[in-house]
């Protein structure tokens, strides 16, 4: 068996190692095949039930789960009870026109004025489906994590205080968002 001992030039031998870091650099930037990023941008009652169902069994297949809150469904997030102080006009009509608790929230189809919901919140009961508020809790047992886009809370007047209580929720705005979907194998938009 002949062996033949090839010898590079010193150029060659850095363009080599050159090569080889920088597909080291595009290989550590690659997606985390066990995280999904999830945009919410609706507040009616079936999308949240959609977005908590989808991380919940996500997370509880484990995987890294990150949801951030956007428009709509930033007051989606909202507790019931009293406006906080100091809001101005607008921000009181937003208040106003996007009640908080979960128990307001409408279905995007056939709501009928409120009717839809009754129906829907009876058939979950009866058939054992996590309501709204459960599935939140499920996620805050999963660790899934909440981003809310601090963009959509100003610009309807919503304060952090109005919103539920969530150990993993974080007020941020979209390039922290955008960090986590790049680093995500997957990302939903609902």
């Amino acid at each position: 068996m002949n062996t033949a001992t090839v010898t590079l030039p010193p150029s060659d031998i850095l363009s080599l190692e050159q090569r080889i870091e920088e597909l080291e650099k595009q290989c550590s930037n690659a997606p985390d095949a066990n995280s999904i990023s999830m945009v919410v941008f609706s507040g009616e009652l079936d999308k949240l039930l959609a977005a908590f169902v989808i991380a919940t069994g996500a997370a509880a297949c484990g995987m890294n789960v990150s949801m951030f809150f956007t428009f709509w469904a930033t007051a989606g997030l909202k507790k019931s009870g009293p406006q906080a102080k100091g809001k101005s006009v607008i921000e009181k009509m937003f208040g106003w026109m996007l009640p908080g608790g979960f128990h307001k929230r409408k279905l995007s189809q056939m709501d009928m004025m409120g009717m839809g919901r009754m129906l829907m919140s009876r058939e979950m009961a009866k058939k054992q489906v996590p309501s709204l508020p459960e599935l939140i809790q499920i996620a805050e047992d999963l660790e899934v994590s909440i981003d809310v886009c601090e963009m959509s809370m100003s610009l309807m007047g919503i304060r952090s205080e109005e919103l539920i209580d969530y150990p993993s929720m974080n007020y941020c705005g979209v390039a922290r968002f955008i960090e986590q979907s790049s680093s995500s194998n997957t990302t939903l938009f609902i």
